[in-house]
């Protein structure tokens, strides 16, 4: 990477949009030594510390070199909304727009949802986000920024034991293939053990499927991988999912496929993420089209009941039909699971997310 000298003498770089790599090239610019970039990221992301006064292995002139030249800069949080399950929703400030980040409580771990744009561009029918438009695609510092601010209150929480943040997906707000160049800088720093030091075992990426990006990541990063396939046959998805238009099911499956061949992640097979929608998707004769289609492709299929949206014509299956659905797919020997609905209550399950900030508690 190339940084510009020409920062130094007029604007200074957030610290955050930098990986090890780039945090290393920094501290080259600025006549240090490489380690000293691992010694500031474990600052940042494993003590939590964002005042470079309080780096106590630093020198004072280092400590004013990066004064004058570099800040550590996080969203901040607006509202915390918390469910009856103990789901928590944080609507978080960014430049032109609010986001949302889910933490997700289990008996043994803690999902956080995360986002990686500001709305999204794909208008998916079935989805909330897609219907606030798209603004602009996050910073590498707004989307560790999420992580760093989730930590900090699960971890200072009083009211509730909540079990740390183990999981990271990338099923929130936008589309993460469409960020990609900062996606990927966001992903070397939560997986970094300089960084989160969270396995990429236990962050997933969750996509609509672009097919060039893709291609792209399975030449530069390998990710577990969450496909928002929805339908059986392109009439359906091309209705639910306008990006079918451009990379339909049979493309999409072509490149998954060959993403799966480079992947050591994903030997056990991708995500197939599947909403159930009434007289729409959720027939036998959709599941049997369904299993057709991914007869090559190891997959688990995830089944996702729709969430009500307001003003929308959609009706989620009945859970008879999505037992009924399940069961066949099972029987034919495809794994397969029913996802548990969490923090519907605070419009914080799946495809709810708006970043709309008038939101009562």
């Amino acid at each position: 990477m190339n940084i510009d000298l020409h920062y130094l003498n007029t604007n200074k770089v957030n610290l955050l949009n930098f990986d090890r790599k780039k945090m290393q090239n920094f501290m080259h610019l600025i006549d240090e030594k490489s380690f000293r970039a691992d010694q500031l990221m474990h600052w940042i992301y494993q003590r939590f510390c964002n005042n470079f006064s309080y780096m106590t292995n630093f020198t004072e002139c280092l400590k004013n070199k990066l004064k004058n030249t570099s800040f550590i800069q996080f969203p901040y949080i607006l509202k915390e909304i918390v469910s009856i399950d103990h789901t928590i929703k944080w609507l978080i400030s960014v430049q032109n727009g609010i986001i949302e980040t889910i933490y997700i409580p289990e008996k043994k771990r803690g999902t956080l949802c995360i986002s990686s744009q500001v709305g999204c561009p794909l208008t998916c029918t079935f989805c909330a986000t897609g219907m606030q438009g798209f603004k602009r695609n996050l910073l590498v510092s707004e989307i560790v920024g999420q992580i760093w601010l989730a930590y900090q209150k699960i971890n200072n929480n009083t009211k509730h034991v909540y079990f740390p943040i183990t999981n990271i997906v990338f099923m929130g707000m936008g589309e993460p293939l469409l960020n990609l160049k900062n996606l990927i800088t966001a992903l070397n720093i939560i997986s970094d053990t300089c960084g989160f030091n969270i396995s990429k075992k236990k962050i997933v990426i969750s996509t609509a499927g672009i097919i060039p990006a893709l291609n792209k990541l399975s030449k530069i990063c390998d990710v577990k991988l969450a496909i928002s396939l929805h339908a059986s046959n392109n009439t359906i998805r091309n209705r639910l999912m306008p990006i079918n238009k451009r990379y339909n099911i049979q493309s999409l499956l072509k490149t998954v496929l060959r993403f799966l061949q480079n992947s050591k992640l994903n030997k056990n097979g991708i995500t197939i993420e599947y909403i159930m929608l009434h007289n729409i998707n959720d027939s036998i004769v959709h599941a049997k089209e369904l299993i057709k289609l991914l007869y090559n492709i190891p997959s688990k299929i995830n089944l996702i009941p729709w969430n009500y949206l307001p003003n929308s014509h959609l009706k989620c299956s009945s859970i008879t039909k999505i037992n009924i659905f399940s069961k066949y797919l099972i029987n034919k020997g495809l794994m397969t699971t029913i996802r548990k609905t969490r923090g519907q209550d605070i419009q914080a399950a799946c495809g709810q997310l708006t970043g709309n900030n008038n939101y009562k508690s």
